[in-house]
């Protein structure tokens, strides 16, 4: 739990998100928009990305998030390619804190963290047009949340966003890759897990420093996750069916622009903390690297599971590795 709090503190919103894409035109207000009917029941997900060097290969798939709730995925080219392979590398996971032990000592400086300073409500910390839109949205997302007011914009960003997806239909669990490791054991192929935990040197600063930071960070994470809610919805949900059918062309037609690099940015208040969320970024991907070219070397056959940006991505993980020399196919569209 206190890790969990400290990680929250560090990295608001996921770590490691992509560069914000350029945003779509807005629609015509004179046409009528129909509503998109998520999919449900068992989908087969997008086709793998192949990488080889002679006659050794990876499989990957690319996994998206948010996806429809009542959606499960099952895909017999993933469970066949996973049954091959001798190893199974999932995608890294990060996480900037302390560890457990030294964090207990930090439970007085994480009192109160979450709400803003001096017994301020979001009324007070934001401009008056924000709060208005701020106001509407909370009456459709969180109605008989009361308590939220008190909370820092970034955090009132962070709950907002979370319960926007669930009562659209969508989830941000990443039920994909459970899946892969579930398959992994049927087969009794071996799982390498990538965890990379990077410390703070000075933790109890890095809490004062950001309970005594000013909101403007966390108000522009704000303003950017409300833009998002009001324009992109019903696009969310087009994206979430485009990866549950395995039509890419259908998610490279709708970008977007993403709110998560400005919250992440509102959260680190200083300059220390920001240098380490870059170094971060450059850390798993760099151990990443290693390990993809490590399993490629050892194996014949490995399956791997990573965000289906760092695929897309001029300057993603895969580029790395095309970049080295090896052989990189992407899938057709089912």
């Amino acid at each position: 739990m206190l890790r969990r709090a400290l990680l929250c503190l560090a990295l608001a919103t996921p770590a490691f998100a992509q560069e914000p894409p350029v945003p779509m035109p807005p629609a015509d207000a004179g046409t009528p928009v129909m509503e998109t009917v998520l999919v449900t029941g068992e989908q087969p997900g997008p086709g793998l990305w192949k990488v080889s060097k002679g006659d050794h290969e990876m499989w990957i798939l690319g996994t998206w998030s948010p996806l429809p709730a009542n959606m499960q995925w099952h895909s017999k080219q993933a469970e066949e390619r996973i049954a091959q392979a001798q190893e199974v590398l999932m995608a890294p996971k990060a996480s900037i804190g302390v560890g457990f032990f030294r964090s207990i000592t930090l439970l007085p400086s994480l009192i109160g963290v979450r709400k803003n300073a001096d017994g301020r409500t979001l009324a007070d910390v934001l401009p008056p047009e924000l709060y208005s839109r701020w106001q509407a949205l909370k009456a459709r997302y969180l109605p008989d949340d009361k308590k939220i007011e008190r909370e820092r914009p970034v955090f009132a960003a962070q709950e907002l966003y979370h319960k926007a997806i669930a009562k659209s239909g969508l989830t941000l669990k990443n039920d994909a890759q459970k899946l892969v490791v579930d398959l992994a054991k049927q087969y009794k192929v071996k799982v390498t897990k990538i965890e990379i935990d990077i410390k703070l040197e000075e933790p109890r600063q890095a809490l004062r420093d950001f309970k005594g930071s000013p909101p403007e960070g966390g108000i522009e994470c704000l303003r950017a996750t409300m833009d998002r809610l009001e324009t992109d919805i019903d696009a969310m949900k087009q994206r979430a069916n485009a990866w549950s059918s395995g039509n890419l062309e259908g998610l490279r037609d709708l970008p977007y622009v993403d709110q998560n690099q400005t919250c992440m940015e509102g959260m680190a208040s200083t300059p220390g903390l920001r240098q380490r969320i870059v170094e971060a970024r450059e850390t798993v991907a760099a151990q990443w690297l290693r390990d993809a070219e490590a399993a490629l070397a050892r194996n014949t056959s490995t399956f791997a599971v990573m965000p289906i940006d760092q695929l897309t991505r001029e300057d993603g993980w895969l580029a790395r590795l095309r970049a080295k020399g090896y052989a990189v196919e992407a899938p057709e569209d089912e």
